[in-house]
């Protein structure tokens, strides 16, 4: 499992309210789907928001704990029913490739000149 600086988990929890949950745990707990889903997710956002439906906060905690020893992340942060998780891609993988930015024209001016 993954330790962040208190400085760094602070900025992602920033970063992670603007993000929706993109895993939904029910009763059935963590199933090999739902591991193999967020395992996609750190992939290729490397921040990641989880909704758990347990009622007992220790039983959250666990799985919090058992998400991140399997999948190499660490634990941002447990607020309710939310957690999020974060792992950092690895060196090799391909960054994304920021948009092309497009040149402003420059106002269009007239040929004539306009005497009053």
């Amino acid at each position: 499992m993954l330790s962040l600086a208190l400085d760094h988990r602070h900025t992602l929890r920033a970063l992670a309210h603007a993000i929706r949950p993109i895993v939904w745990i029910g009763p059935d707990g963590l199933s090999e789907n739902v591991l193999r889903e967020l395992d996609l997710g750190l992939t290729s956002h490397e921040l990641v928001k989880i909704r758990v439906f347990e009622e007992k906060r220790e039983a959250r905690n666990a799985l919090l704990e058992e998400m991140c020893h399997r999948l190499g992340a660490a634990p941002v942060q447990h607020i309710g029913r939310i957690l999020i998780i974060y792992r950092p891609k690895p060196d090799g993988a391909p960054q994304p490739v920021a948009p092309a930015t497009r040149r402003k024209h420059e106002p269009r001016r007239s040929k004539r000149s306009f005497q009053g």
